[in-house]
C-alpha cells in the first residue's frame, strides 16, 4: 500500500469523515469546500482525487460531467493495512509483533485479545450472522477488510 502525502491524507480524511458508506460520495467541490482552511485550487482537488483513484484508495462514478467520489475502504482497514505493511519490511514479523504487544496500553491489549479470540472462535460474542459487533466496528463503514485481507489473518 502507498503511503499517502499530507494532501491525499487531508482529502482522504474529507471522505471518511463526510462520506457515510452508504452514500454515493461526493464532488470535488464538495471535497475542496470542505477543506476550506487551505485555500487549493478545483484542479487541485481534482489531481489529487484522479490520483487517489489510482492507487486504488477511492471509488469514483460518473454524475453528469461532474464524478463523485468514496473512499475504497474504511480508515480502520487502511490503517491495518499500513501496520500489515509494516511488518512486511524486513526483519522478523513475529519480534515486531511482540514489541507492538509490549507497547500497548491495558485497554488496547484487551481489544485486541478480543479480535484475536473473536477469530479465533473462541468467545461466543458475535452477532446472529456469524460476525462481531468488534469485526463490524474495525471493517468500517464500506463493511470489506483490506484489499487482500481474509478473515483468517
Amino acid at each position: 500500500m502507498t503511503r499517502l502525502g499530507d494532501l491525499e491524507r487531508a482529502v482522504m480524511d474529507v471522505l471518511w469523515d463526510v462520506v457515510p458508506g452508504t452514500s454515493d460520495g461526493v464532488t470535488v467541490r464538495e471535497v475542496a469546500d470542505a477543506l476550506d482552511g487551505r485555500e487549493l485550487a478545483y484542479t487541485t482537488v481534482m489531481t489529487v482525487l484522479d490520483r487517489l483513484a489510482g492507487k486504488g484508495m477511492v471509488q469514483r462514478e460518473r454524475e453528469g460531467r461532474a464524478w463523485r467520489y468514496r473512499p475504497s475502504a474504511s480508515r480502520e482497514a487502511h490503517i491495518a493495512q499500513l501496520m500489515l505493511d509494516a511488518l512486511d519490511l524486513g526483519g522478523s514479523r513475529d519480534a515486531a509483533l511482540v514489541r507492538f504487544a509490549r507497547s500497548v496500553t491495558g485497554t488496547e491489549a484487551e481489544v485486541l485479545r478480543a479480535a484475536l479470540g473473536n477469530e479465533a472462535g473462541l468467545t461466543g460474542g458475535g452477532s446472529a450472522d456469524g460476525g462481531s459487533e468488534l469485526t463490524d466496528r474495525l471493517d468500517g463503514p464500506t463493511g470489506r477488510r483490506p484489499a487482500g485481507e481474509a478473515a483468517e489473518r
